[in-house]
């Protein structure tokens, strides 16, 4: 497997929601809750434990100065601080199995393909996408929601 590498949302972001409760960019209200079912941290790329941890949902563009329009959805974080996700190249733990969107965008963003999976093959099918020179990154998004989870690129 060539080498790739899992970007999880910054620190900087994360913190400066957490501090101001207000979305990056657009200034939103950010919201802060017990979470009710499945809610994956797009800091830590764990998930957030219902009853035992709360989350801050938020406005978040994933395409932020990658050219326009932007695209803003929601998403969610730890309510208090955790650990960047630092993984090894391979998709994190938390979402193997889960049934996973897959997007690969190259030079100006442009959309170069799709692929969604639904079983621990998440690895295989980043590899086939990057095998394509013209991809520069891949966004994950959970194939149920719809939302943004996760940047793939190149290491």
């Amino acid at each position: 497997m060539s080498q790739l590498k899992i970007v999880p949302m910054s620190t900087a972001v994360a913190d400066s929601v957490r501090e101001t409760m207000k979305a990056p960019v657009y200034g939103f209200p950010a919201h802060r809750e017990v979470p009710k079912g499945r809610a994956p941290c797009r800091h830590c790329l764990k998930l957030i434990r219902p009853g035992l941890e709360e989350l801050i949902l938020f406005e978040y563009d994933a395409f932020h100065l990658q050219g326009v329009p932007p695209m803003p959805g929601p998403v969610y974080i730890h309510a208090e601080p955790c650990s960047v996700f630092a993984g090894n190249g391979h998709l994190p733990e938390e979402y193997r199995g889960q049934p996973l969107t897959f997007e690969a965008f190259g030079e100006n963003r442009e959309r170069l393909g799709e692929k969604r999976i639904q079983d621990a093959e998440g690895d295989a099918a980043l590899e086939e996408m990057f095998s394509e020179p013209r991809v520069r990154y891949v966004h994950a998004r959970s194939t149920t929601a719809g939302c943004y989870l996760f940047r793939v690129e190149r290491a």
